[in-house]
């Protein structure tokens, strides 16, 4: 198998190959991801589906927060040894909004084809979600949703929000008000996310870099930038 591995290009695919997931039962395509050598090692090691997130710029196991794993049933390799085919069984959703499918949007009406089946905030958490929400509305009518027309308008604007929403905060605390400290600190993790979303960095990395952390003293963390 090691050899089979071997011949794909990693390098010229910049370490990463595109892999289609598959229900083994009704053959309906599920959604689309990407392996390095590492993550398809772990799948062929573990029978799961593991895989690297761009977004997350590490590998992950497909179900490791929301419990929707996918147990592989065979893995394919096409033509041109570019791109990966698994047919799994999978448990609960294969997408992130909470639908069987990550495909159930019709590209010429625009339709939503299926129905959110879960409750993705208590899958994967509500920053995850809020940061996949805000994520989804980029390209929406900036007339009609607030987050289209931070995205899309000037960053400088985007940014006096967080500066502002920072500074309504602080009072908040200063002035020892439980509430306001919750709701501003809602509506400062909510423009924060807005900004990361504009770069495309997961809110995944910045609990990344907090875990790099633990066991550090902030003398040691500042001395180690």
């Amino acid at each position: 198998m090691a050899n089979i591995i071997d011949t794909i290009d990693w390098a010229k695919q910049d370490g990463l190959v595109p892999v289609i997931t598959q229900d083994d039962t009704t053959s309906e395509v599920l959604m689309l991801a990407y392996m390095n050598k590492e993550a398809l090692e772990l799948t062929l090691e573990t029978s799961y589906a593991h895989y690297f997130s761009r977004s997350k710029q590490r590998l992950w196991k497909k179900g490791e927060s929301s419990g929707h794993t996918q147990a592989i049933k065979s893995i394919m390799m096409d033509c041109d040894n570019d791109t990966i085919l698994l047919k799994i069984d999978q448990k609960g959703v294969a997408c992130h909004t909470g639908r069987k499918s990550c495909f159930f949007t019709d590209i010429q009406t625009g339709e939503k084809i299926s129905e959110v089946e879960i409750d993705t905030a208590s899958a994967y958490g509500v920053i995850d979600t809020l940061y996949h929400t805000i994520q989804s509305k980029k390209n929406d009518d900036p007339e009609k949703s607030y987050t289209a027309k931070l995205l899309q308008g000037k960053q400088n604007s985007m940014l006096k929000k967080i500066v502002e929403e920072a500074g309504e905060f602080t009072f908040a605390v200063k002035d020892n008000d439980t509430e306001e400290i919750i709701y501003e600190g809602a509506d400062l993790m909510y423009h924060c996310l807005v900004a990361l979303s504009s770069q495309n960095i997961s809110p995944d990395r910045i609990k990344q870099e907090l875990s790099k952390r633990f066991g550090l003293s902030g003398i040691e963390e500042k001395n180690n930038r």
